[in-house]
């Protein structure tokens, strides 16, 4: 069930396109990676979506309601930490949370179990009564994302939650998402590439206002044109060694390159999609009396799935 529906959602500043009719779905219990360089229309689209800002046109739904006419139910729905984590930094972690309690009309009996409940989803123990201002960036993310938490939405929408931390902040902030994600919807927007793909479970890719990519990262892997599939080191005559390969059924393009480790070649070789050839190779290599070395299958990474489709868009 998609809690999520956007249809051809545009977004004009005067003569600038923001956004140029994207289409796109978040099923419930995804966590949802949106994807793109810096300008694509990432917070734009989260801005419609947390009713911050209209569209020019097009439709966006939250849980059935209507992103345009009933904002207020849709904000219910959602958890939302924007890009620059808007903070109170004289108050201390619990003042704050209170007074987003109140904000979101959360009775009065039941607030202190809410902020228990989000200190402990968020790991803020031992830092309630500290000040925000002498927090870490971490701790001052996580106060962040309590505050998003605090009446108790369905789904989490966060923008660059990991922008600015430190490697072992961003390991926290990544391991706490994904224990959110067992009980919420999320949907991590971001252009840090590894976060994405350490992160979620499908990915959506937005360039200059246009969605280009989507898809679980596996799917979009396979969309990679061009690329090495099968890595291999051996010792033989380079050019002899290269027509054997080429002649197997489902090889596309065979090149060498120089590796250390004298005597042999390295060979990068480009198969058919979805077919993993090892087995084929290693056999005729073997049995043409080369020696084989090192053979093994190489993976496309989300950054070259990016650099493949983005930047093209008029």
């Amino acid at each position: 069930m998609s809690v999520i529906k956007v249809r051809n959602l545009r977004k004009k500043y005067g003569n600038f396109e923001a956004l140029r009719g994207i289409s796109f779905e978040v099923k419930k219990g995804e966590i949802l990676g949106f994807l793109g360089p810096n300008g694509a229309g990432k917070t734009t689209t989260m801005k419609i979506l947390t009713c911050f800002m209209s569209a020019s046109s097009g439709t966006a739904q939250v849980s059935n309601y209507d992103c345009f006419k009933e904002g207020l139910k849709v904000r219910k729905k959602i958890g939302y930490l924007p890009e620059n984590n808007p903070l109170y930094m004289d108050m201390t972690v619990m003042e704050y949370l209170h007074y987003r309690a109140q904000l979101h009309e959360i009775k009065k009996k039941d607030i202190p179990v809410r902020i228990a409940k989000v200190v402990e989803d968020s790991g803020l123990a031992g830092k309630l009564y500290n000040p925000i201002g002498s927090l870490s960036k971490g701790y001052r993310q996580r106060v962040g994302l309590a505050a998003a938490l605090i009446h108790d939405p369905e789904i989490l929408i966060l923008d660059e939650p990991t922008a600015g931390l430190d490697p072992n902040q961003i390991v926290e902030i990544r391991t706490l998402i994904k224990k959110l994600g067992k009980e919420k919807t999320v949907i991590l927007c971001s252009h840090l590439l590894a976060e994405v793909e350490l992160t979620c479970n499908r990915i959506v890719i937005i360039d200059r206002g246009r969605i280009v990519a989507s898809g679980t990262p596996a799917e979009l892997r396979n969309t990679v044109d061009g690329h090495a599939n099968v890595q291999i080191t051996a010792k033989g005559d380079a050019k002899k060694v290269t027509k054997v390969i080429e002649k197997i059924d489902g090889v596309k393009h065979v090149s060498t390159r120089q590796v250390n480790d004298r005597g042999a070649t390295g060979y990068d070789v480009i198969t058919v999609k979805n077919k993993d050839l090892r087995s084929e190779i290693a056999k005729e290599i073997v049995e043409k009396d080369f020696k084989l070395l090192d053979i093994h299958r190489e993976f496309v990474t989300l950054e070259e799935v990016f650099n493949q489709v983005t930047g093209k868009s008029e």
